[in-house]
């Protein structure tokens, strides 16, 4: 998915900013995650208060499965096919989306200092 249909789909919430992860896109708004592109597939931030609405309407929860190991739910979801041609419909999930990170206080990380002068900082 290009940076252009996720600043489309994602309007309701502009300023965005798109970050490659993961093999995949982070898309952010107001410095906070609220959704991935992984292989080409869009996924909404969800919590326990959201993710039944998703489910219902036919999203489906992202699970990562590292090689020996467990599978684990992600708190992401698939979109509702008809989001992606109704753009009141997509500003509803991705508000959505935004109220998920927001109480999962999910912020844009403080930039990390370097140099001997911020070790220094952070040791005090």
């Amino acid at each position: 998915m290009d940076d252009e249909t996720l600043h489309e789909l994602f309007a309701s919430l502009q300023p965005i900013s798109i970050r490659r992860m993961f093999g995949g896109k982070g898309i952010y708004a107001e410095g906070r995650i609220v959704a991935v592109v992984l292989d080409d597939e869009l996924l909404l931030k969800t919590d326990a208060e959201t993710a039944a609405r998703f489910e219902a309407a036919g999203g489906r929860r992202w699970t990562y499965q590292r090689e020996g190991r467990t599978p684990v739910a992600m708190p992401y979801h698939t979109l509702p096919d008809e989001a992606f041609d109704d753009p009141d419909l997509m500003a509803d999930w991705a508000r959505l989306a935004v109220e998920a990170a927001i109480r999962h206080g999910m912020k844009k990380p403080p930039a990390r200092k370097r140099g001997t002068a911020a070790r220094l900082e952070d040791d005090i």
